[in-house]
This record gives C-alpha cells, sequence and structure tokens, in this order.
C-alpha cells in the first residue's frame, strides 16, 4: 500500500497477456482457497474481545493477500482534516468486486460493512461476515431495512465507523449511479460525519461480470468529513448532492444529472 503523491490521475498502462492469464489464475484460485481459510481463522477467534474485532483483522489480512495474490496494488491518500482515531460514515463509489478488499485494507480504525445478505449464506465466508458483525442487508426485501439501520447504529455506538456503497451497486461506466439514501440518513441519526471516498482504476481491473483479473493500481482517496449538523433533515437533498459531487470529483468520474434514488431505510 502506497500514499498518492499528487492528485494527478494515472492511466492504468496495458498489461502483458501472460501477467493477466497469471493474475486471473492466482487471484480467482486465492477467492477460492483463501475465503475458506481466513474465515475459518476468523471463526476460530470470534470469540476473543472486543467481539468482532478479530475477524475484521482476519478479514483485512484476506483482503491484503486477495490483492498481492492479484498483482493489484493499492495508492491512498487522507484529507489532512480527518482523524483516524474518530468514526465515520464513510461512503465510495463502487465500480469492482476490489473495491472492497482495497477499502478493508485502507479504513483507519475499525469499520464494518452492509452486505448484501445472501453473502451471509456463503459456508465459512458468511459465517465469518457475521462475526465480524458485518450488517446484513436484503434489498428484495424492504420491511427488515429498519433492522439492518438498527444495527448500524449499533455499531457506531460501540465505536466503529460504517462504510457503504450509496449506489448500491457497482457501476458499468465511468458515470456515478443514483445514490440511496439510506448511509445519509445512518449519518444524521448518529451525528457522525461523512467521508467521500474515491476509488480509481478499480473498473480496469476487474469489471461486473468478467473474471479476468488486470494487475494494475487501485487509488483510494479519502476526503474531508462533512457535519452533518450544518445540514440538518430539511438540507438532506442538499447533503447528498454535496457528497456525490464530492465522490465524483475524488473518482474522477462524470457526474449526470440524478433524478432522485431508492430508499435504503
Amino acid at each position: 500500500m502506497e500514499t498518492i503523491p499528487s492528485p494527478a490521475h494515472r492511466p492504468q498502462a496495458r498489461r502483458p497477456l501472460w501477467l493477466v492469464i497469471f493474475a486471473t489464475f492466482t487471484g480467482n484460485l486465492y477467492l477460492l482457497l483463501g475465503s475458506i481459510l481466513f474465515p475459518c481463522l476468523g471463526l476460530l477467534v470470534s470469540w476473543l474481545p472486543p467481539r468482532g474485532n478479530w475477524p475484521f483483522g482476519c478479514g483485512r489480512l484476506w483482503s491484503r493477500c486477495l490483492l498481492s495474490a492479484s498483482a493489484v496494488r493499492v495508492r491512498v491518500s487522507y484529507d489532512p482534516a480527518m482523524d483516524p482515531g474518530k468514526s465515520y460514515v464513510f461512503l465510495s463509489n463502487h465500480q469492482s468486486l476490489f473495491d472492497i478488499p482495497a477499502l478493508v485494507t485502507t479504513c483507519p480504525g475499525q469499520v464494518r460493512m452492509m452486505a448484501k445478505r445472501s453473502l451471509f449464506r456463503v459456508p465459512f465466508f458468511g459465517w465469518c461476515l457475521a462475526a465480524a458483525d458485518f450488517i446484513p442487508i436484503d434489498r428484495t426485501d424492504r420491511s427488515t431495512a429498519r433492522q439492518s439501520f438498527a444495527a448500524a447504529v449499533a455499531r457506531i455506538r460501540e465505536g466503529t465507523s460504517i462504510l457503504l456503497f450509496p449506489e448500491g451497486t457497482r457501476s458499468p461506466t465511468d458515470e456515478l449511479l443514483p445514490f440511496q439514501r439510506g448511509g445519509f440518513l445512518l449519518a444524521m441519526k448518529t451525528g457522525l460525519p461523512i467521508v467521500p471516498v474515491g476509488i480509481r482504476g478499480s473498473r480496469v481491473i476487474q469489471h461486473r461480470g468478467n473474471w479476468a483479473i488486470r494487475p494494475g493500481t487501485i487509488e483510494v482517496r479519502y476526503g474531508a468529513p462533512l457535519s452533518v449538523a450544518d445540514y440538518g433533515i430539511r438540507r438532506k437533498a442538499e447533503l447528498i448532492a454535496e457528497v456525490r459531487r464530492r465522490i465524483a470529483d475524488l473518482a474522477g468520474l462524470e457526474l449526470p444529472e440524478e433524478h432522485g434514488g431508492a430508499m435504503e431505510s
């Protein structure tokens, strides 16, 4: 993991075919084997206090090893206004499977993610997600949204940060998808500042629906925290628009006009 020396966006170099084949083989092999090994380790240490921290640590190791096995480097920068000792609601753009390990390895402190409920049913991997106190979301059943929201509030009150993808799914283009409002409501409920996060380069490495892995560099940029108290519930739309603008700027993405978004909770 490297620190980004400048804000300039560097295009990904074209990789030779043999390197793509090698990284695709080693990366996907690791996904198969590592997603059994590290979750088993996480389950073994899940009884150690404080609850969830040790399995999350195993998740960080899993993420670093996945990046290494796939020949993917991560460059990261943090806005000076961000205090690594405080809790935040991190909101990031989402373009690739590799966004998750890039964020898990670079987010400071203890962080919990909201993940699709179906992932929690995967043997070993899903069990470790539950042991690490990750929060399941069922997008097909809106009646469970309140339960997921309450679980996220509880994690925050225990001193952890929360990480969400407000787009709700991976974007197939260089445009941000419409934002869902759950992360913003969570920040307003708890009073935690929102940190916009921009990810560059991950879709080139592996985009949605493709198993091929193209080695390269992912850049993760953590912006300045935004105080939700400066907006309030009546200016929620302004807050969403400002965070969306900052994420697009950090990620170097186009910002199409947004015509509303789905409610998470």
